[in-house]
């Protein structure tokens, strides 16, 4: 099959489009990126791209084009409203240099924003290809909680253009259950809503080699691994009242590796509550490195804020953690929670409960080392049991050939 991915981020930007796009290219399937230029999470467009450079890319034999953008800068306010309506705007337009392209469906991305959809549904209204849209962002729930929307006419044109998009998408895909309910208030029914998740890498599941230079970055004792954006929906604010809560016990060292809006101040504010000797920020480092760090770390910590559409969203983290079979350490409500509570993975406690996290965090450092292994038994099993990646590459494959007339 043809298939074109649209997506605003790509490699060199770390998402999980990345490895669908691979998976399905190894298949033997023509894929070919609409996408941006890459920015995220620094704000800044990496080096080596920019508006006349490396506009066309190729990823491993992937044909990328390179739409123009607003790079996102600091992701607050009007900055980032442009960066989201720049990319729609001109991805679109990319679509008329596309013409003479042949594809047989379109696929979508979409961790946020939702206009990822609007190219997507120029080149459906011009050729008359289908689309199928994965969702892995709720729109307008997550819009409205992190930009703490109060305008009801501003909500209002969302919704519209969210039911626009969805009504004109020939398969939605949600990347939770949660996210069901939403869908069908929205007029998402039948066969066209299908619950489809992520997985997680092959390398997660990989042997994991020695590294030296990496193991001195950790420090010696009980080590809980953060990996991820750092960011407002993480709710550092609960993770370092956790810390200071516990922060006599020297033994105990929290490790976050990562970038994002909120790192500097996460810096700070480690500073100003003394936890220097026990909260470590390493800074960023490739995804191939990770399973190196899961590796060498006791626990594996995931948390997002006290906020309802949180509590509909798996983070992409949860799967990546349970492939790699470590106990996991989670500060979450619903169905991220729910997950790791039904796969007995770990110890969970709801979201923004410093307190609640700062108790299991101890309990689990008194646990028998047999015990924590026997969470990262249950979270790899569960991995493979709900999460397999061959199974989902395979079940993507079987929707897109039926969606594009194409018999598997």
């Amino acid at each position: 099959m043809k298939i074109l991915i649209i997506t605003q981020y790509f490699w060199p930007e770390n998402f999980r489009i990345n490895d669908l796009a691979l998976a399905l290219s190894e298949k033997g399937h023509d894929i070919s990126i609409l996408t941006g230029i890459p920015n995220y999470p620094e704000g800044s467009f990496f080096k080596g791209y920019g508006i006349f450079s490396k506009r066309k890319d190729n990823y491993k034999g992937i044909k990328i084009y390179r739409s123009i953008l607003v790079s996102r800068g600091k992701s607050k306010g009007i900055r980032l409203i442009i960066n989201y309506l720049s990319f729609a705007f001109f991805a679109s337009m990319s679509i008329l240099f596309m013409i003479n392209k042949k594809f047989d469906v379109v696929f979508v991305y979409e961790p946020s924003p939702i206009t990822v959809g609007l190219p997507a549904i120029v080149i459906k209204k011009i050729k008359k290809i289908p689309i199928c849209f994965w969702v892995q962002d709720l729109w307008p729930e997550s819009v409205i909680s992190a930009g703490n929307i109060k305008s009801k006419f501003i909500i209002k044109i969302i919704l519209l253009l969210v039911k626009y998009i969805y009504n004109n998408c020939d398969k939605i895909l949600v990347q939770s259950k949660g996210f069901i309910q939403s869908l069908v208030d929205k007029g998402v029914y039948g066969t066209k809503l299908v619950y489809y998740p992520n997985w997680a890498e092959n390398i997660f599941q990989a042997k994991v080699s020695k590294d030296d230079a990496l193991l001195k970055i950790l420090p010696k004792g009980f080590i809980i691994l953060f990996a991820g954006n750092i960011g407002e929906a993480q709710d550092f604010s609960s993770i370092l009242t956790a810390a200071e809560k516990i922060k006599e016990h020297k033994d105990i060292h929290w490790v976050i590796l990562g970038n994002g809006r909120k790192k500097e101040w996460v810096e700070e504010q480690v500073q100003i509550r003394g936890l220097e000797k026990t909260f470590h920020l390493p800074g960023e480092y490739p995804v191939e490195t990770m399973p190196f760090f899961y590796s060498k770390a006791d626990v594996l910590l995931v948390s997002l804020k006290n906020e309802p559409i949180f509590s509909l969203t798996i983070p992409g983290k949860v799967q990546s953690y349970m492939a790699s079979g470590k106990p996991i350490l989670a500060m979450l409500n619903g169905e991220g929670a729910r997950i790791i509570k039904e796969a007995d993975a770990g110890l969970t406690c709801n979201s923004g409960d410093a307190d609640g996290l700062a108790a299991n965090v101890v309990k689990m450092n008194k646990m028998k080392k047999s015990t924590l292994n026997t969470f990262g038994k249950n979270s790899k099993k569960y991995y493979q049991d709900n999460f397999n990646r061959e199974h989902l590459i395979d079940r993507i494959e079987q929707i897109l050939q039926a969606l594009g007339g194409e018999k598997g």
